[in-house]
């Protein structure tokens, strides 16, 4: 994610800031009302697509989500969502932006972007899972990156 230079005092706030401004096309939701649309349940819930690699995915998401395969045409994967509205994420927002300005693009109407990604979801203390159980966990991209999710949260990666 190369569209903005981290320094040590940046804020996930500040990187909302920066993907609201980059993609002012996008609708966003925030954590608060998706738990809150979330909980509705059955076809009224939204869809929930996970934009993250599958390594990410792996060690947790957000209930219900399914991962974006990117070897799949993307309007396959939520044609048989039925009238549902479709909540994209990713780590911070920035790839599921992306996702979601593609989707729209296409005429995909209801369709919003997790506002500071699974990192502003996890860091206001709301449940992750791995294999529908809960976890404390979310993979943090990389060394940079995951200065925003916090240290408790940080499960150890790889370098990229």
């Amino acid at each position: 994610m190369a569209f903005v230079r981290l320094g040590p005092t940046t804020s996930i706030d500040q990187v909302r800031a920066l993907v609201a401004r980059r993609f002012p096309d996008v609708r966003r939701i925030d954590a608060e009302a998706l738990a809150e649309a979330m909980s509705v349940g059955g076809t009224a819930a939204p869809f929930l697509l996970d934009t993250r690699t599958e390594a990410e995915f792996a060690v947790s998401h957000l209930r219900g989500a399914i991962r974006l395969d990117p070897r799949r045409p993307l309007l396959a994967q939520v044609g048989d969502r039925g009238a549902r509205p479709i909540v994209v994420y990713c780590s911070v927002g920035y790839r599921s932006a992306i996702v979601a300005r593609s989707l729209a693009v296409v005429g995909v109407r209801r369709v919003q972007n997790l506002d500071g990604g699974i990192f502003a979801w996890a860091n206001e203390g709301r449940p992750v899972f791995r294999d529908r159980e809960p976890v404390r966990e979310v993979h943090p991209y990389d060394a940079i990156w995951g200065v925003l999710l916090r240290s408790d949260l940080r499960t150890s990666v790889p370098r990229h």
